[in-house]
């Protein structure tokens, strides 16, 4: 896939490693969908969303999220011009390409609530006025895992919005020693632009996926539902299993890692690659797993271990 690599290229100028964030961008891109990335601070999030977008041609916008941050500082406000005694929009960051929402988790119930609108809806209602956002459209939120003093987080029901959730972590000793010689700043020249990315949703479609997988993948959803049923042992550390957008998230998800990775069908290990990041902020535990220590990373592990592959 000659954007793909072209893009991942560029990419690896500046950033080093992370290749499984990247990729993860590139499906979002792709798909349509949205990103929560979560990971400790300093292991070039923010830049690596910036260095795509430079390397893409698209518009970029930041918007770090604050507890005073208002709904209106993320889509706009209808405001006031007592020169022209008319009222005009000033439009918010939302009006972008590639909007990244730096630790979303610290920002009122209001204000998520705001973004996660757009998000489903690609479309903003300032005062009277109804905007459609320009394609492509594609929010990457952060959180923070280890700083949860003053922080709302995301209900069940939101975070469902999102397609996938990538954790990240260090750089390994090798990686670090890359980022330690890299300490000129090297420049990224565009490489694809908005017609690449459209055209690559075209071809998306045209990834095969058998009927077998598709029982596969309903299958691996089914087992969060009822573990019991597969001789899981997580019915009583289940609160609520995932909802039918994780179905179509895993569908199109392993279509676009397919895509990527320069295939015309869909394998059972393309599934198995993105069956974490799809569901486990999807899953719902209860007091007695987070008691157990049971998170849904060893649930998900457990049902692609027993689930046969087609």
């Amino acid at each position: 896939m000659q954007t793909i690599e072209r893009l991942k290229k560029e990419i690896s100028k500046v950033i080093v490693g992370h290749s499984h964030l990247i990729d993860s961008i590139l499906i979002a891109l792709i798909t349509q969908g949205h990103l929560l990335v979560e990971g400790v601070p300093g292991i070039a999030k923010t830049k690596t969303v910036l260095t795509l977008a430079k390397c893409i041609g698209v518009d970029f916008k930041r918007v770090q999220f604050t507890p005073d941050l208002l709904p209106s500082d993320i889509t706009g406000i209808e405001m006031y011009n007592p020169k022209t005694s008319q009222f005009e929009i000033k439009k918010g960051p939302v009006f972008t390409n590639l909007l990244l929402a730096d630790e979303i988790n610290r920002a009122p119930a209001k204000v998520q609530s705001a973004l996660l609108e757009v998000m489903q809806e690609k479309q903003v209602t300032i005062g009277n006025e109804t905007f459609k956002l320009q394609e492509p459209f594609l929010v990457i939120a952060t959180q923070n895992p280890i700083e949860q003093e003053g922080t709302y987080p995301l209900p069940e029901a939101q975070l469902d919005r999102f397609m996938m959730k990538v954790e990240i972590s260090y750089n390994s000793v090798e990686e670090e020693i890359q980022i330690i010689k890299a300490q000129k700043h090297e420049e990224v020249n565009q490489v694809a632009n908005k017609e690449d990315i459209l055209n690559l949703r075209e071809k998306l479609n045209k990834i095969h996926m058998d009927e077998e997988l598709l029982e596969y993948i309903a299958k691996i959803v089914d087992a969060t539902r009822n573990p019991q049923n597969y001789s899981l042992k997580y019915a009583e550390y289940i609160e609520y299993g995932v909802s039918p957008r994780a179905s179509i998230a895993m569908y199109n998800a392993s279509k676009a890692y397919a895509l990527i990775h320069d295939k015309e069908y869909v394998t059972p290990l393309d599934i198995a690659k993105i069956a974490k990041d799809v569901l486990r902020h999807r899953i719902i535990l209860n007091y007695k797993a987070e008691m157990e220590e049971i998170t849904p990373n060893n649930v998900i592990n457990d049902i692609l271990k027993t689930i046969p592959l087609p």
